[in-house]
C-alpha cells in the first residue's frame, strides 16, 4: 500500500565508507553552531559508552510499542544505514533489544535513534543509539506504520536519507546536499576554537575572543 499510514518507500543510498569517515572528527557542536545554533534532536538520552554515530537515515514511523514495520525496514538495512524509528515518543513498551540490534548491524547498520523505548540497555554498550527511556516490556507486532517517509523526533525533521551524526553532545542531521558546506564550516570552526585554547593557555590578560564582544555590547 501507499496511502498516508502504510508507505512503504525505497531507501536511499547511504554514505560511503570513505564519505563516514570524513565525520569521524567532526563534532556536533560545531555543525549545530553552523546551522544557526537551532539544528538537533532534543530530549533523547546517548546509551553507548564507546562509537560515534555517523551514517544515512533509513526513517520508520510506528505506533507506540509496536515494532512490526522496525522488522521490515531490517530487511531495506544497507552498511551505513542509521536505523532512525519514530514511535510516537511512547515508553510503555521497548521498540527495539538485542537481537534486533545484531540483525541491524550483521546487516551493516550504524546506530539507532528511537523515539521510544529500548530494552537490553547493555548490549548497546558499544553500539551508537539514542533513546527517550528504557523498559523491559516487549513490543507489540501487528503494525501498522510506514518506512522512509518525514518523521518528526525531538522537535526535529529527520527526512529518509539525512545525514545523521551523533557523539556525546547529541545528534544533528542535515541533507546530503549540504554535506561538503558543512565540513568546510565544521573544519573553520574547529581552527577558530584551537586559536581560543592556544589564547588562554597563553595566560594574557586581554582575552580578545570574549572581551571584545563585551566592548562591543558597552560592558567593557
Amino acid at each position: 500500500m501507499s496511502i498516508p499510514g502504510s508507505q512503504v518507500n525505497p531507501s536511499a543510498i547511504p554514505l560511503s565508507k570513505d564519505e563516514r569517515n570524513l565525520f569521524k572528527d567532526v563534532v556536533t557542536p560545531h555543525l549545530s553552531d553552523n546551522m544557526s545554533r537551532n539544528i538537533g534532536i532534543s530530549g533523547l538520552q546517548r546509551f553507548n559508552k564507546t562509537g560515534k554515530l555517523i551514517g544515512t537515515a533509513l526513517t520508520v514511523k510506528v505506533r507506540g510499542g509496536d515494532n512490526l514495520l522496525v522488522y521490515k525496514a531490517m530487511t531495506m538495512i544497507k552498511e551505513g544505514h542509521v536505523l532512525v524509528i519514530d514511535a510516537q515518543g511512547d515508553t510503555n513498551n521497548a521498540i527495539i533489544g538485542e537481537l534486533i540490534k545484531l540483525e541491524c548491524l550483521r546487516r551493516g547498520c550504524a546506530g539507532f535513534v528511537v523515539n521510544g523505548a529500548i530494552r537490553d540497555v547493555a548490549s548497546f554498550e558499544n553500539t551508537p543509539l539514542y533513546a527517550k527511556s528504557i523498559t523491559h516490556k516487549g513490543p507489540f507486532k501487528t503494525g501498522p506504520g510506514e518506512i522512509n517517509v518525514p518523521v518528526s523526533i525531538g522537535g526535529q525533521v529527520i527526512c529518509p536519507g539525512d545525514i545523521i551524526i551523533g557523539d556525546e553532545d547529541g545528534i544533528v542531521n542535515f541533507a546530503y546536499q549540504f554535506k561538503d558546506e558543512l565540513l568546510a564550516l565544521a573544519a573553520q570552526h574547529a581552527q577558530k576554537e584551537n586559536a581560543v585554547k592556544e589564547m588562554i593557555a597563553s595566560g594574557q590578560e586581554e582575552q580578545s575572543w570574549y572581551t571584545d564582544l563585551l566592548r562591543e555590547k558597552g560592558y567593557l
